[in-house]
């Protein structure tokens, strides 16, 4: 077995006392990658029910990004999970770059599922959120009973990639402080106050804490023949085959994600002819700020007819 050691950084717990519209518990599990490494995750869990929501988010974000939605699902007969990602929010974070790849962040999640012993999952998934959940839901079918698909997709090296997405990789990589309320801001249409753009960068406190966030545009493979795409087409033919409804929630102000929606609606057997499908109007990339409520309606169709 290779061991990776890893300098891990936790932020202090003082950094996230009155947040602005986030007052939840913290609740915490060991994860382990394919390389056996134990980081602590942190997530969020409200209500109880035989089905569970669970909420990936992507980059820059952690889970404060579906504060609004976790409370309007609270009353929804589901259990909801909201975990922040290996190097997000309340989780731990490796200091180095190197030390985040696509595959170990798709094996932190499943081990996240497995220590909780997770089934009968509806998954919401948006940005990086999908790139790993719509991959463990590919090779994992069993454990999920549909699926809402928001502003995200499955990297097969197939995609060309806007502009405005190479500045933000570029950004990212190069800018000496990652101003993390800001980029928050770009990717909404609404306006957020100082308060919750402070929130959202609240995990960081120091240039170290935001490895994650700077390596995560670098591992989106852009190529046919790269590791990563390789591994993505084989779990997007797999996918093509999930016969369980598969919703997409796509934003109409996004424009790195733009008509990816249609391309889901028209291989993947359980979403096609679903009336389900939805544009959220008036959404910006991070539509989970933008529109909750409207997401939450959809998330409550879908719990309706599992």
């Amino acid at each position: 077995m290779q061991y990776w050691l890893m300098k891990i950084l936790r932020t202090p717990d003082e950094n996230f006392e009155n947040l602005a519209e986030y007052d939840f518990k913290p609740n915490y599990v060991n994860v382990t990658d394919e390389d056996d490494n134990k980081v602590r995750m942190h997530y969020i869990t409200e209500g109880e029910g035989e089905t569970t929501i669970l909420l990936l988010h992507g980059q820059p974000s952690w889970s404060y990004l579906y504060r609004k939605m976790i409370k309007g699902l609270r009353g929804s007969g589901a259990r909801v999970l909201a975990p922040d990602l290996i190097g997000f929010g309340r989780s731990d974070k490796p200091s180095e770059p190197e030390d985040y790849t696509y595959k170990r962040h798709v094996a932190w999640v499943k081990s996240f599922i497995d220590q909780l012993e997770l089934n009968n999952i509806l998954l919401f998934c948006q940005d990086w959120g999908g790139l790993i959940g719509l991959r463990l839901a590919a090779f994992h079918q069993n454990l999920f009973s549909a699926i809402i698909a928001s502003n995200t997709g499955l990297p097969t090296g197939d995609q060309k990639m806007p502009e405005e997405w190479f500045a933000f990789k570029r950004l990212c990589k190069e800018a000496s402080k990652l101003p993390i309320g800001r980029l928050i801001q770009s990717g909404c249409v609404s306006k957020l106050t100082p308060e919750i753009k402070k929130a959202y960068a609240a995990p960081y406190p120091g240039n170290d804490y935001v490895a994650g966030a700077r390596k995560f545009p670098q591992l989106i493979p852009l190529e046919k023949d790269e590791p990563e795409a390789l591994i993505n087409q084989e779990a997007f033919q797999l996918l093509r085959q999930f016969d369980k409804p598969f919703i997409t929630a796509f934003s109409d102000s996004d424009p790195i994600t733009a008509k990816g929606d249609l391309f889901m609606r028209r291989f993947i057997k359980g979403a096609k002819g679903r009336s389900e499908h939805t544009t959220i109007i008036e959404g910006g990339h991070f539509v989970q700020e933008d529109q909750p409520k409207d997401l939450v309606e959809v998330i409550t169709k879908i719990l309706a007819v599992i």
